[in-house]
């Protein structure tokens, strides 16, 4: 039976209390019925990926730390958002997420997501969908729920918010549940003026295609920086990997199959600000394309990572303003109700490990001498990014940079 060799959970949360509206109305432009909304909603997805890394890159605060999130979650997540969002409110939603450009209605949105979210592999190694919980005394409109419902997979949860600790333990435990017991305490407290909580998940499982041997995995050294070392427990394997040299913004890059219809690619730089600053849907397009398969010796440190973040002055940054004030225009929730997002919180984690499968077997071969052949090595043993993507699609689902395994 095989085990699992990654486990990652992310939670995407937008909370919505009260606050202020305007009464505009949406001003969307009907994508052309030849154009493949879906294909122009991921390509928005992967863009606003890579804008995002660049925001949580350059916090003052995760200059020496490690970086984690789920683009898509927080993608989905918004365009969620922006089907009670109205005027500029969904104006600014739909730039930051890249659908203006493209000339996608919400209704488009709505399909693409709803697709997205049907596609998914039948044997639930990524789940993922949106959960509301809405106080009792709150009457959002029911097309809102509806629209919900049947795009983004939502489920419906009524709780008496002014009941803090009922709705927090309510909360709690359906997120405990959505990520397999990796999130128990979600929710310490809840304002009493909450009227509604957003949530969204994506659970991903997955097992190496190859799986490393754990009696290979030893102590070793990681390079943080030029003054700082840690001990880790690097795992090691010599197979035939699918690798790309990107001479341009000299990185190295290693695919890492699952044993499913995706892949984690570790990016080995030479300066991590200059691929920081560089990387783009393009450039993973052009590794996946042009990688090519020999045999290299690699040495990938085993770790576990969890990482939170309050992403409202991010997306302020990015564009997203008026949704968290006086301004904020949410009447496709409710007309008779004003209301503003308090906060977009995300999370999520990363474990990676030797597991993939466990088999024994006795055969007998007779070897003979083979004229030495040289073996690259590739040794993740300084900073290095992690992006896992669908490789028929190229979707990221996650992405971030390891600074430090032990933290």
């Amino acid at each position: 039976m095989a085990h699992a060799a990654v486990i990652l959970w992310m939670l995407a949360v937008v909370c919505v209390g009260k606050g202020h509206q305007d009464t505009e109305g949406v001003q969307d432009t009907a994508v052309d019925s030849s154009t493949d909304y879906l294909s122009l909603v991921t390509s928005a997805n992967q863009d606003f990926a890579f804008s995002l890394y660049r925001k949580l890159a350059n916090l003052t605060d995760s200059q020496d730390k490690n970086i984690f999130y789920s683009p898509r979650s927080v993608s989905l997540a918004l365009a969620a958002l922006a089907v009670g969002a109205r005027g500029e409110t969904h104006r600014q939603l739909f730039s930051t997420l890249g659908f203006n450009s493209s000339q996608l209605t919400q209704a488009d949105v709505d399909l693409a997501f709803r697709s997205l979210l049907t596609k998914g592999p039948s044997d639930e190694e990524v789940s993922e969908g949106t959960a509301v919980f809405l106080d009792d005394n709150f009457k959002p409109k029911p097309e809102f729920l509806d629209v919900l419902k049947q795009s983004y997979s939502a489920e419906g949860f009524n709780v008496d918010f002014s009941n803090t600790t009922d709705s927090v333990n309510t909360i709690n435990k359906y997120v405990a549940d959505k990520t397999k017991g990796k999130i128990d305490k979600l929710v310490d407290g809840l304002d009493p003026d909450i009227l509604m909580y957003l949530i969204n998940f994506i659970y991903f499982k997955g097992t190496w295609d190859m799986p490393f041997d754990p009696m290979l995995t030893k102590e070793d050294m990681f390079n943080v920086d030029e003054n700082k070392k840690v001990p880790v427990q690097m795992m090691n394997m010599e197979e035939y990997f699918d690798v790309y040299h990107d001479q341009a913004i000299n990185t190295t890059v290693l695919q890492l199959k699952f044993n499913s219809s995706y892949s984690m690619l570790l990016l080995l730089p030479g300066d991590m600000g200059t691929l920081e600053q560089a990387i783009s849907p393009e450039h993973v397009s052009k590794w996946m394309k042009w990688k090519k398969s020999r045999k290299y010796d690699i040495y990938v440190p085993k770790f576990s990572i969890k990482t939170s973040y309050k992403l409202n002055d991010v997306l302020a940054e990015m564009g997203i303003t008026d949704v968290f004030g006086d301004s904020a225009n949410l009447s496709g929730i409710a007309e008779d109700t004003r209301l503003a997002v308090s906060e977009v919180v995300h999370q999520a984690s990363l474990d990676v490990d030797e597991k993939g499968a466990t088999a024994a077997g006795a055969t007998g071969i007779g070897f003979v001498p083979l004229s030495f052949q040289y073996i690259p090595v590739i040794k993740f043993n300084r900073p290095f990014m992690v992006i896992i993507i669908d490789n028929q699609a190229q979707n990221v689902l996650f992405m971030g940079k390891i600074i430090n395994p032990n933290i």
